[in-house]
């Protein structure tokens, strides 16, 4: 057994149905669980470790709803920079066929390490083409050595050009062999129990990538396992259109016929939806991935946060493809899925004065979206916040630092209005992946470089 206590935080933030906000807070963690949280005059005086962590603001394990991992290769690609989805997507998937399993495995340890840098404890990742041998096991593999807990979804693209989908030919699958692949990553690596560090996710990847048939026999093959089902839908106007036009539904519609809707699902973006299809979410248990800087960044909309919030939907963040975002900032994301929301606010006439009964998203409300919210999203209980029996899971910052002079009367606020910044601790199941800010589990600058050398011969090739 090992044990570790963490004193003197200038405030933890519990995140519990309490809402908690404790001064001179700090944790008993034995074998990865909270044993204890509270005031560090009532924790134990010994452990294996102890760290005082005075002057920092501690905040549970973000946890990231929707990623591309291996997207962080392809950053601001000249090409895709000024593009919307569908050519954004045209341009990039030749580049992407030229993928290799270490390009996955190098990209995921990129990814992974950014996120763990910006207070993520937890990611679902969306790995849905497998060039040249490549394999989800090259992503799980690589998540084992950086210590944050993965959903790995194992995506699929059956449908390409020739038959009326979007991607080349040279992207897609056979669905024969994307099911026996399915299953064998779920007999191989899915672990339900608390405290996992890998579960798999069955994610077709979209209704413009994949056959009707595919998402029905995808949902069997998960609900046989008891696993979650993941895809992007109505993410734009374009795919709306799509939809409408080689299937006769609109996208939710669509879903709900191939039996996609449940507790055990939840879909990226959905920003195309109308109210009834908000109440079908809501009805279902569906969850939802909001992706505020990547459906900028592609000028594909917003979606109905609040609508999906007044309804009950769970709703989590994701800091979606470093392609779409180039960006794998998970903290950042909460503040601009804060900032947009108002903005939708503004852009329908929202006034205080004129109604005092709505409200603004504040700083503590996305930081709900990207901690219990995204737990409720993937199906987790053991994380999501700091309680006793749940994961050790959590990221603390130096409140003693330029980005928030003058902030400190509302360190929680600061957070998430001020700047961004890297976090000086992460901690997974009572395991540090930051200590100092700084990547404890391998050199931060051999991984930037190897992850360059692969991203030049990418490009170069193109």
């Amino acid at each position: 057994m090992t044990t570790l206590l963490i004193k003197h935080a200038s405030l933890l933030v519990t995140m519990d149905d309490r809402q908690r906000e404790i001064p001179d807070g700090g944790l008993f963690i034995r074998d990865g669980f909270i044993e204890q949280v509270g005031q560090t005059a009532g924790l134990p005086n010994t452990a294996d470790e102890i760290l005082d962590l005075h002057g920092h603001l501690i905040l549970p394990g973000l946890v990231n709803t929707h990623h591309h991992f291996y997207q962080t290769l392809t950053r601001a690609v000249p090409a895709a920079q000024d593009a919307n989805l569908f050519n954004w997507l045209k341009t990039l998937y030749p580049i992407w066929a030229r993928l290799t399993p270490e390009d996955i495995f190098i990209s995921t340890q990129t990814a992974l390490t950014e996120l763990a840098l910006s207070g993520c404890t937890t990611a679902s990742d969306h790995l849905y083409l497998y060039p040249n041998g490549s394999k989800l096991d090259d992503e799980i593999a690589a998540a084992l050595e950086i210590g944050v807990r993965l959903h790995a979804s194992r995506g699929s693209m059956s449908l390409g050009e020739s038959k009326g989908g979007l991607p080349p030919d040279s992207v897609v699958d056979s669905e024969e062999n994307i099911l026996r692949d399915s299953q064998r990553l779920i007999e191989t690596y899915h672990d339900p129990k608390p405290g996992s560090f890998v579960q798999i996710v069955l994610a077709p990847c979209s209704p413009f990538s994949v056959t009707g048939e595919l998402m029905k026999q995808s949902a069997a093959l998960a609900r046989q396992y008891g696993v979650h089902l993941h895809t992007h839908l109505a993410e734009t106007e374009d795919e709306e259109q799509f939809c409408l036009q080689k299937f006769g539904y609109r996208p939710v519609p669509y879903m709900e016929s191939l039996d996609w809707v449940g507790e055990d699902v939840w879909f990226a973006h959905a920003i195309y939806v109308n109210g009834e299809e908000v109440q079908t979410f809501a009805r279902h248990g569906c969850g939802v991935a909001h992706c505020p800087s990547s459906n900028m960044r592609l000028a594909s909309g917003i979606a109905p946060i609040k609508e999906y919030l007044a309804a009950g939907v769970k709703v989590g963040l994701g800091v979606d493809g470093s392609a779409s975002n180039d960006s794998s900032h998970l903290l950042a994301e909460a503040r601009q899925a804060m900032l947009l929301a108002r903005l939708k606010e503004g852009m329908t006439g929202f006034s205080l004065s004129n109604d005092p009964s709505r409200k603004l998203m504040t700083a503590r409300d996305a930081l709900r979206l990207a901690t219990r919210g995204g737990a409720a999203v993937l199906g987790r209980k053991d994380i999501g916040s700091l309680e006793v029996g749940k994961c050790a899971d959590f990221f603390a910052v130096n409140l003693n630092r330029l980005d928030y002079a003058g902030a400190l009367h509302d360190p929680v606020a600061a957070a998430v209005f001020c700047q961004p910044v890297r976090a000086d601790y992460t901690v997974v199941g009572g395991k540090f992946v930051i200590r100092g800010g700084q990547l404890v589990t391998m050199d931060e600058r051999q991984l930037v470089e190897r992850h360059n050398r692969a991203a030049r011969r990418l490009l170069e090739a193109a």
